[in-house]
């Protein structure tokens, strides 16, 4: 069985500030190794339910997060950004078996996690056919575009209640819940245990699914600065759309994760 892990950082158990999640601040060293505890416990929960192989792609920020002398023998990891358009889930490809997520956070515009963003803080809302969506979104549909299911996430409470909404069967473990500029977070430990046994659960079960979202697309930038918006909307194929946003439309899912490379990074 091959598995794929997608890290991000800031739906790690216990964070609360942007400076643990920022390598320029004394903070993000602490939660650079509770990042990589609960990969390390996605990668043993895979090993116990029979994967033989995992790729782990750390897609917080740099790329360069993790401390891969904490990871087990059996897994390989993606560092850095390649600029390929699958981006968070460069490395996934149809061999794959089933796709997880850790440390992920709720959508640019949710009030459940003081850190939730979508890509960028320069985004206020990123909208798919109407509705708001957030990282998970992106890449749970990347992975459907290779046929691999999306079995588990560990994240906040919010990116795990819509991943129950848009993906038949997942299973999860909310880390944590945003309370204004706070956060209420299970201890990491806790964290950890579940994410062993939650990964493990889920990819014995064979349990996961494809997003229920289908083209043809239309996708909605909104920015936080007008003059973002104006710069993007000179891309092939984008429109304005009122003052602060762009719109385009596509028809297939990997034609907006291209775009994407040009209009938000």
């Amino acid at each position: 069985m091959k598995v794929f892990i997608s890290a991000d950082m800031e739906g790690t158990a216990g964070i609360a500030h942007w400076d643990e999640a920022d390598r320029n601040h004394v903070d993000y060293e602490q939660f650079r190794v509770l990042m990589t505890a609960e990969v390390v416990a996605a990668c043993e929960g895979a090993r116990a339910a029979g994967a033989d192989e995992v790729l782990i792609k750390d897609a917080h920020e740099s790329g360069r997060n993790l401390l891969v002398d904490r990871l087990p023998a059996y897994a390989r990891i993606v560092r850095g950004w390649s600029g390929h358009p699958d981006s968070m889930m460069f490395g996934l490809d149809p061999s794959f078996d089933a796709a997880i997520y850790t440390g992920y956070h709720a959508k640019a515009g949710a009030e459940s996690n003081p850190l939730a963003h979508t890509s960028t803080l320069r985004i206020s809302r990123f909208l798919l056919n109407g509705e708001v969506a957030s990282e998970l979104t992106v890449n749970a549909l990347a992975a459907a575009r290779h046929g691999v299911r999306s079995a588990f996430i560990a994240g906040d409470a919010e990116i795990c209640a819509d991943a129950q909404a848009m993906i038949p069967g997942i299973h999860s473990f909310a880390t944590l819940e945003g309370f204004g500029r706070a956060s209420i977070s299970v201890a990491p430990v806790r964290a950890q245990e579940a994410i062993r046994a939650g990964v493990e659960a889920a990819l014995r079960e064979g349990v996961g699914g494809l997003p229920q979202i289908e083209g043809p697309f239309e996708v909605v930038i909104e920015f936080v600065n007008p003059t973002d918006a104006y710069r993007v909307s000179w891309f092939p194929g984008a429109r304005a759309h009122g003052p602060r946003a762009v719109a385009f439309a596509a028809t297939e899912f990997f034609e907006i994760q291209r775009a994407l490379r040009f209009l938000i990074d």
